[in-house]
């Protein structure tokens, strides 16, 4: 993912990604491998995506929105549900019973969360920033994707300065792990 939008634009294209992912998920059979490789590529956008909102939207969220500090604590407890599905999603098979009740779990916690980005907290930072303001989000929010962590971490910091600090050294191990395994490749 990484669109070269302003931070709205490149959030919402990655939420179509996402979707297509899921679609392209459900469109084969229960036990088809490719359902695996396709819920790893999905839980590595979908983790580089909720780390960059964390370090960058949330916080300019909570600056320029009126109520954006609760704003942005639900989008971030919204995260830490996803990613604990992400977790439990990891070590699941398709065609077991683990993966077809976490990959329904997340499909909905996902889409109830880009609903809720997209019909509430992304209209109400758009009337509150400048169009230079959202550009440098996105250029932020971008740069952030690129050394983002690719698995999830539930017990990590979701919140800067700490996530900001910790994320590019798991981001590195991340991918590490992922170029060894042959993971999202």
């Amino acid at each position: 993912m990484g669109h070269g939008r302003n931070v709205i634009e490149e959030l919402t294209a990655d939420h179509r990604e996402a979707e297509s992912l899921f679609d392209r998920i459900q469109e084969l059979l229960a036990d088809d491998a490719q359902r695996r490789e396709l819920a790893d590529e999905v839980t590595m956008e979908l983790v580089r995506h909720s780390v960059a909102e964390e370090q960058y939207l949330y916080p300019a969220v909570r600056e320029h929105v009126e109520g954006g500090a609760e704003l942005a604590d639900k989008e971030i407890e919204d995260h830490a549900h996803v990613e604990q599905l992400l977790k439990d999603l990891e070590g699941a098979q398709p065609g077991q019973p683990a993966f077809e009740e976490n990959m329904t779990r997340l499909v909905q916690a996902v889409t109830d969360h880009v609903q809720d980005e997209e019909g509430r907290l992304f209209p109400l930072l758009e009337d509150a920033c400048s169009a230079e303001q959202l550009n440098e989000l996105g250029e932020k929010v971008r740069q952030a994707k690129k050394t983002a962590p690719t698995r999830p971490h539930p017990s990590a910091p979701n919140t800067p300065p700490a996530n900001k600090l910790l994320a590019p050294g798991a981001g590195m191990v991340d991918r590490a792990r992922d170029l060894l395994t042959g993971r999202g490749h």
